[in-house]
């Protein structure tokens, strides 16, 4: 049996019924990465000593922080590198697998990098081996698949100038 909701007039009860609705609710894992360039086009891939494969720059969400200020701040700690995001290229939800729940993961437009930006770039901390600008096409043979095809959408999107929506890297209606 559902409880009753309280009188909205109540703030304290009412707050208190709101926050047992949400404790119930499911949690959601959210990745955030950016595609940023070169002056030549080049795309910067980064690669990650937890995982086999490269990968875009970015991470993982803390707790109630927002897709693009995950961007920002992962940037700043692995790569010493302060951006402006120039907006959304792709949300995909990617479907439960392995022993991983759902997830929701975005990439961001980051610009393309002056050369000297570019030239300094190097791995501030211990996520990362190393760091390098590849063409697209090496790019899509460096990535592990899930991101392959996250990468793939988010260079058309770039070109159509509009977001994609993905379900597990393909789009959706």
């Amino acid at each position: 049996m559902r409880p009753t909701a309280p009188d909205p007039g109540d703030t304290d009860a009412w707050n208190a019924y709101l926050a047992e609705g949400n404790a119930k609710q499911a949690r959601k894992r959210v990745a955030a990465d950016v595609l940023l360039r070169d002056p030549t086009g080049r795309v910067l891939l980064v690669n990650p000593t937890y995982k086999p494969d490269w990968d875009l720059p970015g991470g993982m969400a803390e707790a109630n922080e927002p897709p693009e200020e995950t961007v920002g701040r992962e940037l700043l700690e692995e790569l010493g590198l302060k951006i402006t995001v120039y907006g959304l290229l792709v949300v995909d939800w990617v479907a439960p697998h392995g022993p991983w729940d759902d997830q929701i993961a975005f990439i961001f437009n980051g610009g393309t990098l002056l050369q000297d930006q570019a030239d300094r770039l190097h791995p501030r901390d211990e996520e990362l081996a190393e760091v390098a600008f590849v063409e697209p096409e090496e790019a899509g043979a460096r990535l592990g698949e899930r991101v392959r095809r996250r990468f793939t959408a988010a260079m058309t999107a770039l070109t159509a100038g509009r977001p994609l929506y993905l379900r597990d890297g393909v789009p959706a209606p």
